[in-house]
């Protein structure tokens, strides 16, 4: 279960820096983007969840998760700056990117 968290954590980073590019070139990201990152983010964290609840999580998985919830809130932020039609500042999108790598990296290290 842990390979398909990390499998849609994967797509969701190539999906988040697309819209990250936009962001720092001072557009805006693409809506459909924002929402597909958004949903593969989810069921990353849905799996994680279910992998806490089996009782099989590691203090790292813990870590992880912990870190991938801060950037998913950080995404709910993000997007509220969309729905108001303003560009995100560009230091929230790198903190954003930053801790969700970070987590996702943490995840990957159990894997190989």
């Amino acid at each position: 279960m842990l390979s398909y968290a990390l499998i849609a954590f994967g797509v969701a980073a190539v999906g988040g820096l697309v819209l990250a590019v936009s962001v720092l070139r001072d557009k805006f990201a693409p809506w459909a983007l924002s929402l597909v990152h958004a949903l593969l983010g989810a069921t990353g964290l849905v799996l994680l969840i279910v992998i806490v609840i089996q009782g099989s999580a590691s203090q790292q998985i813990l870590i992880a998760f912990a870190m991938l919830l801060v950037a998913a809130l950080g995404g709910f932020f993000l997007a509220s700056f969309h729905l108001r039609q303003q560009i995100p500042p560009k230091a929230v999108v790198l903190v954003h990117a930053g801790v969700a790598v970070a987590g996702f990296l943490i995840l990957l290290s159990l894997v190989l």
